[in-house]
This record gives C-alpha cells, sequence and structure tokens, in this order.
C-alpha cells in the first residue's frame, strides 16, 4: 500500500511543480478546481490524509510504562517517564498530524462528487463511492486517534474531546474555537462509521458473483477488487468502532458519555461473528511477525491474524536496535522484571498463587511458553547462530546487566517482534521481511473479553455474539500453550473481578511491546508509578532490582492539548492540571 501512496503522491507533487523554472507562474499553485478532471490529483487529497497513520512503524512506547525501560538516554518516552511530560514534550501527541489529515479528509468529502473519476459514469459513481467511504473511515480513526490522546476533563470535571470540524478550513476560518465534549466527539466518531459502512465492502477481493445493489461485475470489481487490498474496508471500519467504544467504556472516560460496555462488546462481537467466533483464533497468532506465511503477503493478502497492515518490506533494522551486544544489537528496549512476573506458569496460575509451583531459584523453569518467547531470559540464545546470552550482574561479555551502554538495564532483552533468522554480523548481515499490523484480531478478541465480561459477566452472553468473556480467554490461553484443563480459568469463571484481571493480564502478554500498555493504563485508571524492576544474576543468585521510578502526577491519566495551541486560542481549554 505504501508504494501505491508514493506513487499516486509523486503524481500530486509533479502536478504542482513548477513548469518553468526561470518564472514560476503564480497559476503553478493549483486549486481546487484543477482537481474535477484528474482523478489522479484529486486522490491525492485523499492519500495524504494516509500517509499520515500514526502507527507504520514501532514507536515502543512501552518505555513510558512498567514493561520496559530503554538504554537511550534521548528516548524521549524514557523522558516522559522520569518526569519531563508537559504540553511542550509530548511524544504521544496527535493533534497536529490527525488535524491535518482530518483538513484534508474535510477537502475531500466537500469536493468529491465534483470529480470525474472515470470517463464511464457508472464506473466513476462507484469510485466516488468508495473514496468517500474510505474519507469516512479515516476520519473516524483520526478522531479515535485524538480521542484517546487528547481526551480529559476541564477544571469543573467535564469530559471534553476536540472541537468537531466537518467543513475545510481556509484563511477566513474562526480556529479559535472550543472543543466539544467526549460524548458529542464520539457521536460524531459513530456517524462517519455509519456512513463509512453504507458505502464500503466488508473487504476489497474479486467478486465471482454481482453483490446485490449493483449492476455490473465487471465494474464492481474494477472499483472494489483486490488491487484495493490495504485501502480503508468495512471490515476495518467495524474494527475501529470496536476500539473506539472500548475507550468510551472504559472507567476514565465513562463519565457523561452514553456508549456501554455492551455497545463495546456487540461491536467487537458482530465483527468477530464474521470471522467464526472463536474458531476464528489464529493458531498462528502469537507469532505472526515471523511465521513463513509473511512471505507469501506481498500481494495485500492478509494471514488469518491480520486485519489491516503495513507492506512487507526487507529490513534489519529491529534486530540492529534491539539484539543483545554479543550479536552485534544495542539492545535499546529490555523488558522489566514487572512484565516477567505477569506471565503465570505453565499450569496457568499466576507465581504468586500456591498452586503455580513457581521456584524463585528456578524461576524461568515451567512457565507459560509465551515469556521465552517473547523475552529473552539469562541463559537463553539469539540470533542466526543461538548465541547463548549471558545477563547475569557477572557476566564476562558485554550483555551483562550494564556492561557497557548498549547492555540490558533490568537483565532482560527484547525478542518478540524479532527475526533470529536475520545476520546483524556487520561482515555478512542479511535483512528479512517484516510488516507490522495496523490491527489484528487478537486485539479485537480481547476487546470482546474485557466488554463482555463488564457488561454481563465471564459466562454470559449478548447481542449477536454466541461465545462469552469465558470462551475468548479460555481459547487465547489454550494457544497459548497452558496446560489443559486450565485449572486456574476454571477456579475463576464466576468471578468477574478475578477475570477481569486475568484479561486484563491477557492483554498485557499478548499484546506487550506493540504500544498498547500505555493507553490501558490510563482508560483504566490504574497506577502509571509502578517502579520498573529487573534482576541482578550473581552466583546464580537472583536479586529484584529497582531500575528507573516513574514520576507521573495523577491528572496524566489525560494527555495534554499542545501548549502551542492554548497559547493561540483563548476559547480552548487546557485538560485539568496540565
Amino acid at each position: 500500500m505504501n508504494k501505491i501512496l508514493l506513487i499516486f503522491l509523486s503524481i500530486v507533487f509533479l502536478m504542482t511543480s513548477c513548469d518553468d523554472l526561470i518564472d514560476p507562474a503564480v497559476e503553478n499553485n493549483r486549486g481546487l478546481d484543477d482537481m474535477y478532471g484528474e482523478a489522479e490529483y484529486a486522490q491525492g487529497i485523499l492519500l495524504n490524509a494516509y500517509t499520515r497513520l500514526p502507527n507504520s512503524s514501532w514507536t515502543f512506547n512501552d518505555v513510558a510504562t512498567d514493561d520496559a525501560v530503554t538504554n537511550d538516554v534521548n528516548n524521549n518516552y524514557l523522558k516522559i517517564a522520569t518526569g519531563q511530560w508537559t504540553s511542550n514534550l509530548n511524544p504521544f501527541d496527535q493533534w497536529r498530524n490527525s488535524k491535518a489529515a482530518i483538513q484534508y479528509l474535510n477537502i475531500f468529502l466537500a469536493e468529491v462528487d465534483k470529480v470525474l473519476w472515470a470517463k464511464d459514469e457508472n464506473v466513476s459513481e462507484l469510485f466516488r463511492k468508495r473514496l468517500k467511504g474510505e474519507a469516512y473511515g479515516l476520519r473516524a480513526l483520526y478522531m479515535y486517534y485524538l480521542l484517546q490522546a487528547h481526551g480529559g476533563e476541564s477544571n469543573n470535571g467535564e469530559l471534553l474531546g476536540v472541537s468537531i470540524v466537518l467543513d475545510p478550513e481556509d484563511q477566513n476560518s474562526d480556529f479559535n474555537k472550543p472543543r466539544n465534549t467526549f460524548e458529542a466527539c464520539m457521536q460524531q466518531l459513530y456517524s462517519d462509521i455509519s456512513n463509512a459502512e453504507q458505502l464500503l465492502p466488508l473487504d476489497f477481493e474479486e467478486a465471482t458473483t454481482l453483490p446485490s445493489g449493483y449492476n455490473n461485475l465487471d465494474d464492481y470489481n474494477r472499483v472494489f477488487g483486490d488491487f484495493a487490498r490495504q485501502r480503508v474496508s468495512g471490515r476495518i471500519v467495524k474494527f475501529i468502532k470496536a476500539q473506539a467504544a472500548l475507550l468510551a467504556a472504559s472507567p476514565a472516560f465513562s463519565n457523561g458519555n452514553t456508549t456501554t460496555w455492551a455497545d463495546a462488546a456487540n461491536y467487537a462481537g458482530d465483527l468477530l461473528t464474521i470471522n467464526n467466533g472463536v474458531g476464528g483464533i489464529d493458531p498462528l497468532g502469537l507469532t505472526w511477525y515471523k511465521n513463513s506465511e509473511i512471505n507469501t503477503l506481498g500481494t495485500g493478502v492478509n494471514p488469518a491474524e491480520i486485519v489491516w497492515r503495513t507492506d512487507v518490506a526487507d529490513s534489519n533494522s529491529l534486530e540492529l536496535d534491539n539484539f543483545p551486544p554479543t550479536v552485534y544489537g544495542s539492545g535499546r528496549i529490555n523488558p522489566t522484571q514487572n512484565i516477567v512476573d505477569a506471565f503465570p506458569m505453565a499450569n496457568g496460575y499466576p507465581i504468586s498463587d500456591a498452586n503455580s509451583n513457581y521456584d524463585p531459584l528456578n524461576p524461568y523453569t515451567n512457565r507459560d511458553p509465551r515469556l521465552k518467547l517473547y523475552i529473552l531470559v539469562n541463559g537463553d540464545v539469539a540470533g542466526v547462530n543461538s548465541t547463548v546470552i549471558n545477563t547475569a550482574a557477572d557476566g564476562t561479555t558485554n550483555d551483562a546487566l550494564n556492561k557497557v551502554e548498549t547492555s540490558t538495564r533490568t537483565g532482560y532483552y527484547l525478542k518478540k517482534l524479532l527475526r533470529q533468522d536475520v545476520n546483524t554480523n556487520p561482515t555478512t548481515q542479511n535483512q528479512q521481511k517484516h510488516y507490522k499490523p495496523r490491527m489484528r484480531y487478537t486485539e479485537l478478541y480481547l476487546i470482546y473479553a474485557e466488554a463482555a465480561n463488564e457488561a454481563w459477566g465471564p459466562m454470559a452472553t449478548g447481542g449477536s455474539a454466541t461465545f462469552s468473556a469465558y470462551d475468548v480467554i479460555a481459547a487465547i490461553r489454550e494457544r497459548a500453550g497452558i496446560t489443559q484443563p486450565d485449572m486456574y480459568l476454571e477456579s475463576i469463571k464466576a468471578d468477574q473481578v478475578a477475570m477481569r484481571e486475568l484479561i486484563r493480564n491477557e492483554r498485557r502478554l499478548e499484546l506487550c511491546f506493540e504500544g498498547f500498555r500505555f493507553w490501558d493504563l490510563r482508560r483504566w485508571n490504574k497506577d502509571l508509578k509502578e517502579t520498573a524492576k529487573g534482576v541482578s544474576i550473581q552466583g546464580g543468585a537472583y536479586q529484584f532490582i529497582n531500575v528507573e521510578n516513574r514520576l507521573y502526577d495523577n491528572y496524566m491519566k489525560y494527555g495534554p492539548i499542545p501548549y502551542s495551541e492554548i497559547i493561540k486560542f483563548d476559547a480552548l481549554e487546557q485538560n485539568k492540571g496540565w
């Protein structure tokens, strides 16, 4: 998809570049009238919003949580976690990017009906319908990003969102607008979702029979066929709806808005039902980043785990950044003891439970298989030669705790997302295929489990879904390799509070290092200040250590409006505390 974007934007750039280097004329600054007869130019307005999607690469904002630290002293997430978060320094900021994307989308929606998208009138109308649907879906997505990053309480306790802007702005527009309520923003988001769902097919695929409401199969496939994979589809729009509803139903955002846990469960459940319910959980979903199926994804096809993704590309940058030093990496992201302790034993019991049989003298033995799949522990291997990594404080290599500036600070290195078949040796370096999911089904199943448990309890069902929160968590833990029968799950299946904690922990483990933990802690009203811990191993003895204090104030469950915007517009109210 990115290659397609670049081609279109290159066309737009060439069309708007000066055609007279000696005397660049005013008419070179092309106006909206120019797009009506030039479909490529018109589509470039929409594609600008695609290029602004913020989740095209890994940010590892987990460094701002209790799940990870970094040895990169210039990392902005490290800075905010250690007391430097302000409305001027905010690496979570989505204000400028999302509002700029919405401006382009508003321009596109205002003009889309005037554009000649194809010479054939029927095909032109189909393109108009599809591209308009994409624009509505993207506008809803950017509203979600804005609410997640900047929604919050005013000084009088009112839950605010952002200023709703539905028309293109120009130099004569009034930019000094107050923020709308969070509820009003959610209703606008739902309106855009509804419009998108009416205009878009569930998926962009070649049809063999003509869908209802259309009159020509060739025309349909020309517009809605598989060449448009990885553009915003009806399936993606349904996913956005579930994500946004989960945010709105969560404790930090539920004040004064009408979205309920049942709404969030139903929105997720509707799409999961299309995905064959619990039976649609991908057996390979744990290792989507390194499965052999990655080699066949070049035509826009998704594996069973993925709903939306970036392009597949050969790379070794993740490995160069995060492999341990002895395999030529910089060891940047260091998982904490906190998250290591969150992985249960193989029998499913938390390590704090007497039934777990946890042995503190052999802390990595008989653990949930996901632990060693996602985190490199002392004595594990890494790289193409399966090099043994010694992270002990008394280790003799640069992999040892705090040995050099690229060593681990916690006693652990990152393993998830990395391909061990990447060779980072400078003399024999190679690359392997990587991609990044924008949306994957495991997230959606966990959205459903969380919301369904809150709405109806662990075992009950509601809406169109015929499966419960318990059913989802049972399937996810079985896929993870928890010994069956899962006696711990069985022991709590009638306890909504205990199930809530288990679901939250499963979300932490399944989505670790993918950028969810920071947002989850905040929407749950959980403590952001838990000290990041590690382990110092000397003479075979394990001693837990404090690695990095977390310095957050309570009001920081909501992010700030950028300071530069607050000083420009007096009608714009800052979130309380900032």
